[in-house]
């Protein structure tokens, strides 16, 4: 999967191919997240802070 790196202060890159949600942090962790609507990433990649809406829509409730 190809990543494509982000401005952010917490998430260093972000993946998406069919329905899996891939996030490396700055600290080398890579997390996927399959079952994640591709509206999810869409907003993922046009909000300014994206640490915060990881935590808000996406952590813990994507496997």
């Amino acid at each position: 999967m190809i990543l494509t790196p982000v401005r952010s202060s917490a998430i260093r890159a972000v993946g998406y191919v069919g329905d899996t949600l891939t996030i490396k942090f700055h600290s080398g962790r890579v997390y996927d997240h399959p079952g994640v609507p591709y509206s999810v990433y869409a907003g993922l990649m046009q909000t300014a802070s994206k640490g915060g809406f990881y935590n808000r829509y996406i952590r813990g409730r994507y496997r």
